[in-house]
């Protein structure tokens, strides 16, 4: 008898006792009624616990009751390994690299078909099923993709034949090295153009506020820049003159003609023309000047200096020129200018000897 079913055959026993006492109290038994009394209780309990132990020993289905089911087949799982798989991405030339443990088991453990590669086959149906997955999604987040995949490959599901059942386990999904640095350049890239692009509208904003509102006109400008610095009335009134060129320059227009007189600089007054003076001819004294005489003021006016090389040969070429018109004039240019002529002097005629020899 368990521990279980004694206890139980001692409560009752002390609650019968108890009862019994109380009735032997409560009516006044003589001596020998309490003895037929304890006699009654203790063959009670023996009975009790007979039954007890038959009820125990009874089976509670006998034979016939119950169906005879066959036992289930065992099924046998095996596992296979695959290692960086490529798989394509929603990108193009970006491909995952699919890493997991496959498992499968047959569908039919009773059939004995012979002529198949399980293996293969449950790896190929998990394959198609992570394909399935990954090419439609970016390449970017290839932790997040791996966890979906866990969960899509992680039920045990028919290849397109129905030989065999696969699920995948510890699937690992990564990109290579390059790949990988390659979308992190172009993501840097991204987030730059952005920034740049957000910069570019605000200057084209501020460039168009300035432009179409604030420097249309000089009233305008400066309004805004009363506006600017109300606490400044002194400098806005100031920065008038500044603020009048800012805006002809804005609109490439001239200074309002009321500002003008705050822009000197911008219009200075007119030149006053001053004829030029007559140039001086040389004054030769007690004679008329003659071609040499023009020809040597000519020689002082250019800058020649006497003895140059260059000096000598321009008076031998203008010789040469007139001599057939003057052969007079020609000769004495050649004689005071030429290759071996003496140094001229301002003035008159310095080098002209006269019948008298006088110089």
């Amino acid at each position: 008898m368990s521990s279980g079913q004694k206890t139980v055959s001692l409560f009752l026993s002390l609650i019968c006792a108890l009862l019994i006492l109380i009735l032997g109290l409560y009516l006044g038994w003589p001596v020998w009624a309490w003895g037929s009394a304890i006699v009654v209780l203790l063959a009670a309990w023996s009975t009790i616990s007979v039954v007890t132990a038959r009820a125990r020993r009874r089976d509670p289905f006998p034979p016939g009751t119950l169906p005879e089911l066959p036992a289930p087949p065992v099924v046998e799982r095996r596992e296979l390994h695959v290692t960086r798989v490529p798989l394509p991405s929603k990108l193009p030339d970006y491909d995952f690299l699919f890493s997991a443990r496959v498992r499968w088991c047959p569908v039919d453990p009773m059939s004995g078909d012979q002529l198949i590669n399980p293996g293969a086959l449950a790896v190929e149906a998990v394959l198609a099923r992570a394909r399935a997955v990954t090419t439609v999604l970016a390449p970017f987040r290839s932790s997040l993709v791996q966890h979906e995949l866990n969960g899509a490959l992680g039920v045990m599901a028919p290849d397109r034949d129905s030989h065999v059942q696969a699920m995948a386990l510890d699937v690992v999904l990564a990109l290579s090295d390059e790949d990988q640095s390659r979308l992190d350049q172009l993501a840097a890239i991204r987030k730059d153009e952005a920034v740049w692009e957000h910069q570019r509208r605000y200057e084209q904003n501020k460039r168009e506020y300035l432009g179409d509102d604030v420097l249309t006109s000089t009233g305008s400008a400066v309004v805004w820049w009363l506006a600017k610095n109300d606490d400044h009335l002194e400098k806005t009134v100031q920065d008038i003159g500044l603020l009048a060129r800012l805006s002809s320059a804005a609109n490439n227009t001239e200074v309002d003609e009321p500002f003008r007189y705050l822009v000197p600089e911008a219009f200075p007054p007119e030149p006053v023309e001053h004829p030029l003076p007559e140039p001086e001819m040389p004054v030769f004294e007690n004679r008329v000047p003659d071609a040499a005489d023009v020809f040597a003021d000519f020689f002082r006016r250019v800058g020649f200096r006497p003895g140059e090389d260059e000096g000598a040969l321009v008076a031998d070429q203008v010789a040469m020129a007139i001599a057939s018109r003057d052969a007079v004039a020609a000769e004495e240019i050649r004689r005071r200018f030429g290759q071996a002529a003496p140094p001229y002097t301002n003035g008159a005629n310095p080098t002209s000897v006269g019948d008298d020899g006088d110089v």
